[in-house]
């Protein structure tokens, strides 16, 4: 017995002393290692430890299993690690450094790059040292633990990626409700279709079973195309309580048109149906995107800051880290997008002039003579057409002067019924904010200088007052989002920005692209 106890003792110390195989990476040669290593990350990552191998067969485990469970970041579509263990040592090392690299460049900041899909993002990226990352968690067996520490941390990610995941295991849209097409379903109305729109609602969480008789009714299957009403002529639809388009499915459907950016009229018509059959598949994709915007922002952006979500129209000001405004806004429409950027608010400009841009003029006020000018208290000075201070001035009451190269701002409206809409794509690429003599009234409050915005609003002049400090103001994009109550939030992809960085995130992007329409109005503004 003691024989056998001390032989026990003696392997235990062995390997203690020793280190077992699987914490040291092999011997491999900085020639095979130099011969695999073509990417120039991956080359200075090598240089840096001297063309060591790198890879232990438990950090390479801890890669795989990070990389196993991607599909918390929307990113299960791309494979970042090919056959590794079917490879010569120094093959297999470099394979999992590119897979590292690549994973953790991904989780850092993105997997595509906003400046390589946009014209114009001047928004802070985040910024990590990968390789120097990589090299200490290497050194200190955390391979795993930096690779999730990489990714944005706050409760809106994680929202957003438990979503995600929950989504991307219900698998394809196979087996979602599919609302045919066919005649205006209105209030009252009576409609085979209503059974399925039901039924969509409800998988979509803006329905509960509880609310009427007809999911009871619902098959699984699709309504049978002959049973849908068609536009050629009267039908008859009965009085069955199953087909009743009811107040309180109006009302679903209107929470939908809310959610998704549509009118909310709660008519069931041609975007509300598309909106209805968009199933798990299409929502994960948008889930995916929206973590891959959230992980190209800072993670330490301004303590004091204006943020407006262009595609939710939407605005919020950030003062000391906590959301202490928030209101709507009008942003641009498609063909004339707000730009993707961050620019410092610097002054507020009290009854504004506006010198109608070149683009403008071409476009909505070629051919005016001096009396049609006039008629929309504008004149002619030094070539350009300005238009004088007054409360029928394109920019309101106030403008938010900000320092970019765009000429884009922050500014009031003649048009304020237009923060009634639930579109509100309207500009021609500023942002107008709603009642915004009010918030530069809070602004001016904030920054003490509310006694100099008081007697330049009431002198009835262009006067300009500056900000004794910059606000960070950032135009970003974001569709799908989680809002104050903590809900997801789908809104259109007005402006058609999702579709390349699902591209770049592996998903099947084919198809002709959604087109979303802005009815036309008689609206003159920037």
């Amino acid at each position: 017995m003691k024989v056998k106890a001390c032989a026990t003792i003696l392997t235990f110390l062995l390997v203690a002393g020793c280190g077992s195989q699987s914490d040291a990476a092999p011997t491999i040669s900085a020639a095979n290692l130099k011969q695999q290593a073509s990417a120039p990350a991956t080359r200075t990552f090598y240089e840096n430890r001297g063309w060591q191998a790198a890879w232990s067969e438990k950090a390479a485990e801890e890669l795989k299993r990070a990389l196993a469970g991607r599909v918390r970041n929307g990113l299960d579509h791309i494979r970042f690690l090919e056959n590794a263990g079917q490879q010569s040592d120094a093959a297999r090392d470099v394979a999992l450094t590119n897979a590292a690299i690549t994973y953790g460049e991904a989780l850092a900041s993105g997997a595509a790059n906003p400046r390589d899909l946009y014209e114009v993002y001047t928004i802070p990226v985040a910024e990590t040292d990968i390789l120097a990352g990589l090299q200490n968690a290497l050194d200190k067996g955390e391979v795993g633990a930096w690779l999730a520490s990489l990714a944005p941390q706050d409760d809106e990610y994680r929202k957003l990626s438990e979503a995600y995941a929950k989504l991307a295991k219900a698998g394809s849209d196979k087996n979602w409700p599919q609302v045919p097409e066919g005649d205006l379903i209105r209030a009252g109305d009576h409609d085979p279709r209503i059974p399925m729109i039901a039924r969509a609602l409800e998988k979509s969480g803006y329905f509960t079973a509880d609310d009427a008789p007809q999911l009871a009714a619902v098959p699984q299957a699709a309504v049978p195309q002959a049973a849908v009403p068609q536009a050629d002529g009267p039908q008859d639809r009965g009085d069955d309580p199953a087909t009743l388009y009811s107040p309180r499915l109006e009302q679903a459907v209107k929470r939908m048109q809310e959610a998704r950016g549509l009118t909310q009229d709660g008519i069931v018509g041609p975007e509300a149906i598309a909106e209805l059959n968009r199933g798990p598949a299409a929502r994960a994709k948008a889930l995916a995107v929206a973590l891959e915007r959230r992980r190209w922002l800072d993670r330490n952006p301004p303590s004091l800051r204006i943020d407006v979500n262009t595609a939710a129209a939407r605005l919020r000001y950030i003062r000391d880290g906590k959301v202490v405004d928030a209101r709507k806004a009008i942003v641009g429409q498609p063909g004339w997008e707000t730009p993707q950027l961050s620019a410092p608010m610097f002054r507020l400009v009290a009854n504004p002039t506006w010198t109608v841009p070149r683009s403008i003029e071409k476009e909505e006020l070629a051919g005016l003579g001096a009396a049609a000018l006039r008629r929309r208290n504008m004149v002619r000075r030094d070539g350009w057409i300005v238009q004088q201070p007054g409360p029928d001035n394109a920019l309101g009451l106030v403008k938010f002067d900000m320092k970019d190269k765009y000429a884009i701002y922050l500014h009031d409206t003649s048009a304020r019924s237009l923060f009634d809409r639930s579109m509100r794509h309207r500009s021609h690429g500023c942002v107008r904010v709603e009642n915004a003599p009010g918030f530069a009234a809070r602004l001016a409050q904030d920054e003490g200088i509310s006694a100099k915005w008081q007697e330049a609003s009431a002198s009835g002049e262009e006067t300009f007052v500056d900000l004794p400090q910059n606000i960070t103001v950032r135009l970003l994009y974001h569709p799908t989002f989680v809002d104050s109550a903590g809900k997801i939030v789908w809104k259109q992809d007005a402006y058609g920005w999702n579709r390349a960085i699902a591209k770049r995130l592996g998903f099947d992007s084919s198809g002709k692209p959604r087109e979303i329409s802005v009815p036309p109005i008689d609206d003159l503004g920037p």
